[in-house]
């Protein structure tokens, strides 16, 4: 099967959304199909460099999340490439300037076309004019629009399928849950990351790793951390990740005196993130906004045991303590994360962890969706049949 992805975001962009299209990509790939990616410019990638598969429109910085960018050229070019190629489906990854031209594409060539659904934006209505510009009856309106004459649609949790039958969606819908590159994670660790950090190798380390911005709730985490640094002074928390964010974090480190106990890492290569998983003792998340949990998924298949905010998600991937914990309040959140301090329960049972790893690994993720991608087309075509013999 030929499958053109279009996506605003992509490498060497870091996202969770770059992230989970890089897996599929591969996924897809291993079984044997053809995927093409249809991206945008990219300031980190030479003008004119050759990417197997990779097709880039220009673009600019997008407003408000200036790290991402939006194309604003490409319909013609993108459909002369995709009848090239002989696309079979459209996959669109973004409700925005590609997943319009996806559309587009799909409509010329007449195939069908999934969208993956993301983003909860109204988590994000703030970073417009503070919120003051769109609600979420907006963001309702927008995703039926988008949504309008798609095939199908992933849902990557029960908590985006929820928002969507919310909004009155009534395509075809599947939970997707995204999968993670086990063995990207698990490659040989060439790097001492403590050592790089400054870190103690008995020190105990927690991680947070994500996009350095409110909805993240990192501060909530160093919220807590006087408690912790208490009980175990050489305590780390290491924050992997940039963003809008870093120099509110770094002003709320000093007012907390944690200098000599919270570390800002930056931007983690890809090719190192599973290192940063490894050399933790926990990964700690307390975002409330998380819609596919692709990090605490990376977390596990390094063999690293988190303390999460409890969603939809983490029902199906935290069904044992030997994985982690769950919580709402951030007490809950200081108390999870001082019993695992406290107990030292050792590493996850290597035939739990196995078993758990083939339930989110990238193969299974790659089989569910291309699965998908036949049941929508059977439907398109049988649509068309009927529609021609009307």
């Amino acid at each position: 099967m030929n499958i053109g992805i279009f996506t605003d975001t992509y490498f060497p962009q870091i996202s969770g959304v770059a992230t989970s299209i890089k897996t599929l990509k591969e996924a897809l790939e291993e079984q044997g199909h053809n995927v093409f990616i249809f991206t945008t410019t990219d300031p980190h990638v030479e003008k004119g460099a050759v990417e197997a598969n990779v097709f880039r429109f220009s673009s600019v910085p997008f407003i408000s999340f200036t790290d991402r960018r939006v194309a604003f050229r490409g319909f013609f070019e993108a459909t002369k490439v995709a009848r090239e190629v002989k696309l079979d489906i459209v996959h669109t990854q973004t409700e925005f300037a590609l997943g319009m031209i996806g559309k587009y594409v799909a409509h010329q060539l007449k195939i069908p076309a999934i969208h993956t659904y993301h983003t909860m934006y109204e988590d994000y209505l703030h970073y417009v004019l503070n919120g003051h510009l769109l609600r979420p009856y907006h963001v309702k309106q927008f995703t039926n629009v988008y949504l309008k004459n798609m095939g199908g649609v992933v849902a990557p949790s029960k908590r985006v399928e929820a928002l969507l039958k919310r909004y009155g969606v009534t395509i075809p819908m599947k939970i997707i849950p995204t999968g993670v590159d086990i063995e990207s994670i698990n490659n040989p660790v060439t790097r001492d990351i403590r050592q790089d950090l400054g870190i103690a190798p008995d020190a105990p380390v927690l991680l947070t790793l994500s996009r350095i911005a409110g909805e993240k709730k990192i501060n909530h985490i160093l919220n807590v951390m006087p408690e912790i640094v208490d009980e175990f002074p050489t305590t780390q928390l290491v924050i992997a990740g940039d963003g809008p964010d870093v120099e509110i974090l770094q002003e709320q480190v000093e007012r907390l005196t944690l200098e000599d106990n919270v570390i800002f890492a930056g931007d983690v290569p890809h090719e190192d993130v599973g290192a940063y998983y490894k050399m933790a003792n926990l990964f700690v998340s307390a975002s409330d906004t998380e819609t596919q949990g692709l990090t605490y998924i990376e977390a596990l298949a390094a063999g690293t045991k988190c303390v999460v905010y409890d969603t939809d998600y983490t029902e199906s991937v935290f069904d044992d303590s030997c994985f982690g914990k769950v919580f709402t309040r951030p007490s809950e959140m200081r108390d999870e994360i001082l019993s695992y301090l406290q107990d030292d329960q050792g590493p996850i049972p290597a035939n739990k962890l196995q078993a758990k790893l083939a339930q989110i690994s990238a193969k299974t993720f790659g089989e569910k969706v291309y699965q998908f991608y036949q049941e929508v087309i059977e439907n398109y075509q049988e649509d068309r049949e009927e529609d021609n013999n009307d």
